[in-house]
């Protein structure tokens, strides 16, 4: 991952603490993260209103894409490269471990959707269950 600082300046956002903080604290992960877990894992340093102000400001602008998991509670990954404020560009396979329950961004592409007559879509998803390399280790 680039410098959290670079990030903020390519995307034309002010470099807070509380948002260094998070790019970092989500970069660490292999996995994407939840808002609850960001909440535990930075403690007193931010609270939840501006922790979940930062989280939406992220997606808007392309740093961050929302995943969605079993429970229906939002994760986050860092954003490929080529996202940008307009438009997501991480047409890929999530993977949600169904016994440790972290959600991987895999490197394999979703192939195109020929979509029916009078139907556009904006976005494709695919998200795959099973057991992680690491539950599958154990």
């Amino acid at each position: 991952m680039k410098d959290p600082v670079n990030i903020l300046k390519e995307h034309d956002l002010k470099h807070t603490k509380q948002r260094v903080r998070v790019l970092e604290e989500i970069a660490l992960d292999k996995s994407a993260v939840s808002q609850p877990e960001l909440e535990k894992k930075l403690g007193k340093e931010i609270d939840r209103v501006t922790l979940y102000r930062i989280l939406n400001i992220y997606e808007d602008k392309g740093i961050l894409h929302r995943i969605m998991d079993m429970n229906g509670t939002a994760n986050y990954a860092i954003c490929s490269g080529s996202c940008s404020e307009h438009h997501h560009h991480d047409e890929h396979v999530h993977f949600n471990c169904t016994n440790c329950l972290k959600i991987y961004c895999l490197a394999v592409t979703i192939p195109k959707v020929k979509m029916p007559a009078g139907f556009k879509a904006n976005a494709v998803s695919a998200t795959a269950y099973g057991i992680c390399e690491n539950c599958n280790a154990i």
